[in-house]
């Protein structure tokens, strides 16, 4: 008799639930094609992508200035920012909260670079941990690799976890990262409680090549005039983002520039037509407050010139005058 063996394929009814069936569709056949190599993420200077690797000419012009060294060892040289938030809808038990935000992890793009975040989430102090998209780096290999990477990094923090999913992260990650104890929002929202008082973190699907994000849908079960906290893996929709109530808005995604000339002014970045003032740090769009990432990772090329990567911590500070 032959021995039955069965296989853990991950069902697709929960997400067609939680995302909705014309996103699912839309999201599972970009997915597919883009696998299959027939299409590209990137854009790029003049679309060059199509024909030739961007990051190789980068690793190569770095290899060629004598800099790749340097800038290699950057990835590793992750920096600690802490930002002060002045937000009139916190309720006063969430005064002080510390939010840590990581983003753009890449994280297969080199094997030492998990125990190295993971170590820098476990000595910094916060009690929510959100993390803004892009786990892997390679979007056609197996993403195996990078999930184990990531259940260091997720193990490393005991607070509230809650992320969402960048342009290189499949849907099929979803059941991955969740068994590892990180929620993730599909267009969702999820609420945290100190005694009586609640905040809300929503998150959207990402917004930058699959296009499956919804606002609506995000905030749709977040009471009237409550504080919540938006998740969003690009800024290049602040303008939509800001017609929906949102506080504050945390994104990644540009990854500052990565490589950039002296004093961070970027070469490329990933987002076309987006203005300079959104790239990277604090920003304001309407009345909601945000903030771009530079990334904890590094994507594409394993590499970080005059911008380093961060992990950023959030301090939201109750204050009838909020943050300029």
């Amino acid at each position: 008799m032959t021995e039955k063996r069965t296989t853990n394929i991950p069902s697709f009814d929960s997400l067609k639930a939680r995302l909705g069936e014309d996103h699912l569709r839309k999201r599972l056949l970009k997915q597919a094609d883009h696998w299959a190599t027939n299409i590209h993420q990137g854009e790029g200077i003049f679309r060059l992508e199509k024909y030739i690797s961007i990051d190789r000419l980068a690793k190569f012009g770095l290899q060629a200035t004598g800099l790749w060294q340097r800038a290699h060892q950057n990835i590793f040289r992750i920096q600690t920012t802490e930002i002060v938030w002045n937000l009139p809808r916190l309720p006063d038990n969430f005064d002080g909260l510390r939010l840590l935000q990581l983003s753009d992890l890449h994280i297969d793009i080199d094997p030492r670079l998990a125990e190295c975040i993971a170590a820098k989430v476990k000595a910094t102090p916060h009690d929510v941990m959100v993390i803004t998209g892009d786990y892997r780096n390679s979007t056609v290999k197996d993403y195996g690799p990078s999930m184990s990477a990531m259940s260091r990094i997720i193990q490393s923090s005991s607070s509230p976890q809650f992320g969402i999913l960048g342009n290189h992260d499949f849907l099929e990650m979803v059941h991955s990262l969740e068994d590892m104890g990180l929620v993730i929002l599909l267009n969702e929202s999820a609420s945290l409680s100190r005694g009586e008082e609640k905040i809300w973190i929503a998150g959207t699907d990402d917004s930058h090549f699959y296009q499956t994000h919804d606002f609506m849908k995000a905030r749709s079960k977040v009471p009237e005039n409550a504080f919540c906290v938006l998740l969003c893996h690009s800024p290049e929709v602040h303008v939509e983002a800001s017609h929906h109530d949102f506080d504050l808005m945390l994104s990644g995604h540009t990854h500052g520039g990565q490589i950039c000339l002296p004093g961070g002014r970027h070469i490329v970045c990933p987002v076309n037509n987006l203005d300079k003032s959104y790239i990277k740090d604090r920003w304001i769009s309407g009345k909601m407050r945000g903030y771009t990432s530079r990334g904890t990772g590094s994507c594409g090329v394993a590499a970080r010139l005059n911008c380093m990567p961060e992990l950023t911590v959030h301090i939201l500070k109750r204050s009838m005058t909020p943050s300029p």
